[in-house]
């Protein structure tokens, strides 16, 4: 098992990078949020809404609008809104994997949910990491680390997991969970930090 990405030394792009700073995101280096990630993220926030009002009225347009929102979404997936994204553009979500409500998806870097999951309620999926330096913490620069999680796992209700982790196929994480590391496939993990309790 690996260990989750941890904050770390800040190695600003030089000036003489010609990247954008979303280009800078997408490539998993330190950047600095900007009007066109600002832009990107209003975006996303407003079709969120759209989608959960449009599921409140069980409106037709509220599966296109979910599929607009995500980079992926399989066939009989559900999304219990609320949910929150920061782009949603940078989530795939697997065949018939049903959502609960308030999952929180800080997509700076993908997220990758299998087929046939279950999330529970008020679950973190958190790709961003922030400096531990005072200054560049300050001055907001952010990078963040990719989270797969595979087929048929479940995520117990207000499990948060940690940038760069990987979730194997079959196992099960205790609801409150916070997850470090990487969990093998097949497994009840629980506690904070998450810890194998048992092969399944």
């Amino acid at each position: 098992m690996t260990n989750a990405p941890q904050p770390s030394a800040v190695r600003t792009p030089p000036e003489t990078d010609p990247r954008t700073q979303r280009e800078r995101m997408l490539a998993g280096d330190w950047y600095l949020s900007d009007r066109e990630l600002g832009a990107l993220q209003l975006s996303a926030a407003r079709l969120a809404d759209r989608y959960h009002r449009a599921w409140l009225e069980d409106a037709p347009e509220a599966r296109d609008l979910l599929a607009e929102l995500l980079g992926g979404l399989g066939d009989g997936a559900v999304v219990r809104p609320p949910f929150a994204v920061d782009y949603g553009s940078n989530v795939v979500l697997g065949a018939r994997t049903f959502v609960n409500y308030h999952l929180t998806l800080a997509d700076v870097a993908p997220i990758t949910i299998g087929e046939d999951c279950q999330i529970g309620p008020n679950v973190q999926l958190l790709t961003p990491i922030h400096p531990t330096e005072p200054g560049p913490r300050r001055e907001r620069w952010e990078r963040a680390a990719p989270i797969v999680i595979g087929d048929n796992v479940w995520l117990g209700g207000g499990v948060t997991v940690l940038p760069g982790v990987r979730i194997g196929d079959n196992s099960v994480i205790g609801a409150s969970a916070v997850v470090t590391k990487d969990v093998p496939a097949g497994v009840v993990a629980v506690g904070s930090p998450a810890r194998v309790l048992r092969e399944l």
